[in-house]
């Protein structure tokens, strides 16, 4: 077995292999430091590539320098530890390795972010916030009030969710754009003055109270094709078919099915007059409840339930069994399927298995990626 599959092999080791004090926890700890503090580094060395215009006051800072030296040094401290402790020392050298590698390049002058202007910039720093703050909030609420208590932040098929997570997050500025095709379109089209008077009037809350309804509701009928068309079907199965949920499944959607679903969903939200900070708060709401409502969460949400989505009415669009089939579409408000007659959720009960019902999507990002334009197989 080579290095990278010893490591793999490592980090996916379950929880009674790896009891507190076996160096696993510092080893992957440090691995996790040194990557951070590695595509840092290549964030400083190419700003204008690797960076959102909107995160430019993070790079700015005189703070991410001593973030970073502050990460690489924990990094250090926790392989060192992992060395110490574990039998087989292959975390803790890998995260050594990979500090050691951040720390001399790191070494070197940054580029000033103001140097060069580039038109198409990857969102490298994206990707970076999303995994500390979404990650850091949901895996200790995963590790202590789990649905599943036998799954592990490492459980199968991680990396590929996680690749997915890097490639929507470094192409934030195509899906960007093509989310707003459709609402300026609207906008060039349409006159929408009456309206837009009617919603500028409202008070702050409840703008962004219509728009979770408005886009939940676009976005039930947006799902519910994605189900119903054979065609629109197979890419939507790419998301169906990670067979274990958590905060990070969410990620697995394919590009093309990213952009129409964002595109469609957002066209109330641009067209209808809402000002932005009501915007940027829904944003921000759905930032986060993405991933709450595919989280390996097994809280009790009582009454809520019948009002709100949850990560058990989410995971019982997920299930791969028969009552678990085209069910569940809405995203924040089970209203929705209510009404439309696909409402199921069985009190105190979880679906017992997740995935694709037949199965039949590829494994891998790049098969998955194609798999919608081949002819499907009999």
């Amino acid at each position: 077995m080579g290095v990278i599959g010893r490591i793999k092999t490592e980090l996916e080791k379950p929880r009674k292999s790896r009891p507190l004090g076996s160096g696993w926890l510092s080893g992957s700890l440090s691995i996790l430091a040194g990557l951070a503090g590695l595509l840092i580094v290549m964030i400083r060395f190419f700003p204008q590539t690797f960076t959102m215009p909107e995160l430019s006051i993070i790079h700015e800072s005189s703070y991410i320098t001593v973030f970073l030296r502050a990460v690489l040094l924990l990094g250090y401290l926790l392989a060192l530890i992992s060395i110490l402790l574990s039998r087989n020392k292959v975390l803790g050298w890998t995260g050594l390795a990979i500090v050691l590698t951040a720390s001399l390049f790191g070494s070197a002058p940054a580029v000033e972010p103001g140097q060069s202007a580039q038109a198409l910039y990857f969102g490298l720093d994206y990707f970076i916030v999303n995994v500390l703050f979404i990650g850091f909030l949901f895996v200790p609420l995963e590790r202590f009030l789990p649905h599943k208590g036998e799954q592990t932040v490492f459980r199968p098929e991680w990396q590929e969710d996680m690749f997915y997570y890097l490639v929507s997050s470094m192409l934030v500025q195509v899906l960007s754009f093509l989310t707003m095709a459709p609402s300026n379109l609207v906008n060039k089209n349409l006159d929408m003055s009456q309206i837009v008077a009617t919603i500028e009037a409202l008070p702050f809350v409840v703008q962004v109270i219509v728009i979770m309804v408005a886009t939940d509701f676009v976005q039930y009928w947006v799902h519910r094709a994605f189900h119903t068309f054979p065609f629109l079907w197979r890419f939507h199965s790419i998301h169906h078919s990670t067979q274990s949920m958590d905060w990070l499944a969410g990620a697995r959607m394919h590009f093309l099915e990213i952009a129409v679903l964002r595109g469609l969903t957002a066209v109330p939200m641009f067209t209808l007059g809402f000002k932005p900070e009501a915007i940027q708060a829904y944003l921000l709401i759905v930032y986060f409840y993405s991933s709450f409502i595919h989280a390996n969460l097994g809280i009790k949400f009582g009454f809520l339930e019948r009002f709100l989505v949850t990560p058990r009415f989410h995971h019982w669009h997920h299930g791969s069994e028969r009552a678990a089939i085209d069910i569940n579409y809405a995203s924040h408000f089970p209203l929705f399927d209510w009404l439309f007659g696909t409402h199921h959720l069985p009190e105190d009960e979880w679906p017992q298995k997740y995935g694709v019902a037949g199965g039949g999507v590829p494994k891998g990002y790049w098969q998955q990626l194609l798999h919608p334009f081949r002819k499907p197989t009999k």
